[in-house]
């Protein structure tokens, strides 16, 4: 669907992205992480045809953005983290605006308009004007001129940025929703809400690509050794005895009443929870709490770009990323 070939952007001296290549299949959802200055609103923009690239190649569907943009740029809808939205206009009049820009065909345009309001329900709001609306329905209304003129991917550059919980979790079961018909890029600072949503996951460090597999993969690569936290009732030596066998290192803390407070470490192993229970049982040593610990998507987000240097850029250049939040207005 969008492949992305050998891509480098360079502003003088500073280098944004620097040989990417990467593949987006069709019918997944992507999660797009990096660290602040990582270049993924760089590659964001570049890959909807707002920016141009110093070197490298971007097709979607084969077409490529640069040689032949009007074909391309039909394929995808591009919510950017600040949605595109005219406040004094009301939802319906701006999406009715948004797909003639976008050529629509005007036998298809109040169909169109019907989806994507129903997709982002905000029927109920279509005839408020936008700068009264809150945060979490000017990021639907963004969202749902991502959807006119029926794109095969939807690219949502921080679409939870300043929402309440409450709205957060809506947009990320609309984000779900999208994923059954589209792909779908994501591009987040949660983890959590990324590791909930997305079904594959691209890391991005100082402009590169260190990172491309599902959450599970990735957790389990850098899991390094698996450790299991336990409470044993029974006596370390007989506790020691039973787990030897599968320990690399093992410690034992005494705790009240003949229990002790046990962590062991070994090599990662979809079984070893359940070997350490049969030896156990097998030792008549009662497991009281099992708890096994392994690498987080935190875990691996942090492992890959923690040699990144504090990259702080320019808010004038066109790729400046931002955590900052615009203030929402009055829910509706």
């Amino acid at each position: 669907m969008i492949e992305i070939d050998h891509l480098t952007k360079r502003y003088g001296s500073h280098t944004a992205l620097s040989d990417l290549s990467l593949t987006v299949e069709p019918g997944q959802i992507y999660g797009f992480l990096g660290p602040n200055g990582a270049g993924k609103s760089t590659t964001m923009n570049i890959m909807t045809g707002c920016l141009a690239a110093t070197e490298g190649t971007v097709r979607i569907d084969g077409y490529d953005i640069f040689e032949e943009p009007a074909k391309a740029k039909a394929l995808i809808g591009y919510l950017p983290e600040q949605p595109p939205v005219y406040p004094d206009m009301t939802p319906l009049e701006y999406l009715d605006f948004v797909a003639r820009a976008k050529g629509v065909d005007r036998s298809a345009r109040q169909s169109q308009l019907d989806r994507a309001m129903e997709v982002t329900q905000i029927q109920g709001v279509k005839d408020r004007l936008i700068k009264n609306l809150s945060k979490g329905y000017k990021q639907r209304v963004g969202i749902a001129q991502a959807l006119l003129g029926e794109p095969h991917v939807i690219i949502l550059d921080e679409p939870t940025v300043g929402l309440d919980p409450i709205q957060i979790i809506e947009i990320r079961d609309l984000i779900q929703a999208l994923g059954e018909e589209h792909t779908v890029i994501l591009s987040s600072h949660i983890l959590s809400e990324v590791r909930a949503v997305c079904r594959q996951i691209m890391i991005l460090s100082r402009g590169r690509l260190v990172a491309s597999d599902t959450p599970d993969n990735l957790e389990k690569l850098f899991a390094g050794t698996a450790t299991l936290e336990l409470t044993i009732k029974g006596g370390e030596e007989a506790v020691r005895a039973a787990l030897a066998p599968f320990a690399e290192k093992l410690t034992c803390q005494p705790e009240e009443e003949g229990r002790l407070r046990v962590c062991l470490e070994s090599q990662p192993s979809d079984e070893l929870s359940e070997r350490v229970f049969y030896a156990c049982a097998g030792a008549n040593l009662p497991i009281l709490r099992m708890d096994q610990k392994k690498a987080s998507l935190e875990d691996v987000f942090l492992e890959l770009t923690a040699a990144d240097p504090e990259q702080t850029e320019e808010r004038t250049e066109p790729e400046a990323e931002t955590d900052e939040a615009e203030e929402g207005g009055e829910e509706p």
